[in-house]
């Protein structure tokens, strides 16, 4: 796997579904910025709630527009046709517990601000990712989002005036170890 981080504001992203997982993932996503586009032809009562739902599928020119895709809830053949418009439009895509029509799996993530932490299995268990998780949790508390706002801050400031890289390093790291973070 290769792991990367999409920034949700320059990322079009469409999450298709009808149930809890849809609305789990629904949630997932906007907890880290973004504010996708949902479709959903039969959503529950609970998900037909969710604001800007659109109350169909998307057609395959549609799915087109975005570069990921999410789909939950949906029977195996459903979720076969929307993948494969996917991917004939180069958008990747993740259908909830179905590894051969995922291009990309969804980590178990802790956040602390804006340290962002992930761990994943590749779809293989996503008990052992959410395990991980909670071991993360504990081992990053939430003072770690009060010392990464300070580090930025010293950062802008140090290149500002030029500071090579090697002293945004070390004021990197003198700061965690002032916070009693290392």
């Amino acid at each position: 796997m290769i792991p990367i981080y999409l920034d949700p504001a320059a990322t079009r992203i469409a999450l298709i579904g009808r149930d809890a997982l849809a609305l789990r993932r629904l949630n997932w996503l906007r907890a880290a910025g973004a504010a996708p586009d949902v479709w959903s032809d039969a959503p529950s009562e609970a998900f037909a709630e969710t604001a800007g739902l659109v109350q169909r599928l998307p057609t395959a020119e549609e799915i087109g527009a975005y570069h990921a895709v999410w789909i939950a809830d949906l029977p195996r053949a459903e979720a076969d046709v929307l993948a494969a418009a996917a991917r004939a439009r180069n958008v990747l895509v993740n259908v909830e517990d179905c590894l051969p029509l995922c291009d990309f799996h969804t980590p178990a993530v802790v956040r602390r601000g804006k340290l962002t932490l992930a761990a994943g299995t590749g779809g293989a268990s996503p008990a052992v990712a959410r395990a991980a998780r909670e071991r993360l949790e504990v081992a990053f508390a939430p003072n770690w989002e009060t010392a990464l706002d300070e580090i930025a801050l010293a950062r802008t400031a140090l290149r500002e005036r030029d500071a090579s890289f090697d002293t945004l390093i070390a004021d990197a790291r003198e700061r965690l170890a002032h916070h009693g973070l290392i």
